[in-house]
């Protein structure tokens, strides 16, 4: 018997956005894509393309001016800002290329602020945090200051907030842009470990070396996305 085909964690359903002018500025021009849960999905494009209004729109952040967006089969365009703001926090993880820590937080605090906004208990957030820091290598510098680590251990810090409040979606903003080439695999690994583990990732990138390793590749080019996997 043939199970019931998974709901997309990312269905776009003729998304678009004009940013008013003048003149009007089309940046993402209508698209239709779904991502399903365990895909691995890179969006390359130059700068300008729309990449990041795609990143935004997909993560709850903007919202589109034409189409409906579906996050994991709910309807967002009928969410007031509170609901899109608890959806968001609840289910999507995002990593970006400039880190986002504080930077005289620890580490295990900075993912706990994650945890704090998205309402977990405070005697579940320290755990927590240890165990999505545990995860991606740094158990053992739970206490150390992002000014004391490198910038692959600043990243990884990132990756665990991300991670730590289990998310649906897995969102990254050029995740290794910041980083050295040796640096920058080593974050990548963590990434497609993650993957491997189950979960759903689309990333921002100009790195073709994330894009070799992703199942699916889209291009943007003049906020137009096409298809570039096959």
């Amino acid at each position: 018997m043939t199970g019931q085909p998974a709901t997309p964690v990312i269905d776009f359903d003729g998304v678009g956005m004009i940013y008013p002018g003048p003149p009007p500025v089309p940046a993402l021009r209508r698209c239709t894509i779904k991502v399903y849960p365990g895909e691995f999905l890179a969006i390359q494009g130059k700068s300008g393309s729309g990449k990041s209004t795609f990143l935004n729109i997909a993560g709850l952040l903007d919202r589109p001016t034409a189409g409906v967006y579906r996050f994991d089969g709910v309807d967002t365009s009928g969410l007031g800002e509170a609901a899109r703001t608890a959806l968001r926090g609840s289910s999507i993880g995002f990593v970006f290329q400039a880190f986002h820590l504080m930077p005289y937080r620890a580490a295990c605090e900075n993912v706990e602020l994650a945890l704090m906004y998205n309402g977990t208990p405070r005697a579940q957030r320290r755990e927590r945090a240890t165990q999505a820091l545990s995860r991606v290598g740094l158990g053992h510098r739970l206490l150390a200051l992002p000014t004391t680590m490198s910038g692959g251990e600043r990243q990884r810090v990132a990756i665990a907030r991300a991670l730590a409040i289990v998310p649906r979606l897995l969102l990254c903003d050029e995740p290794t842009g910041n980083l050295d080439t040796g640096t920058a695999a080593e974050v990548l690994d963590i990434i497609s470990e993650l993957h491997a583990g189950g979960q759903t990732v689309v990333v921002i990138t100009h790195d073709k070396s994330i894009a070799a390793r992703a199942g699916r590749v889209l291009t943007l080019t003049d906020g137009r996305l096409a298809d570039r996997s096959g």
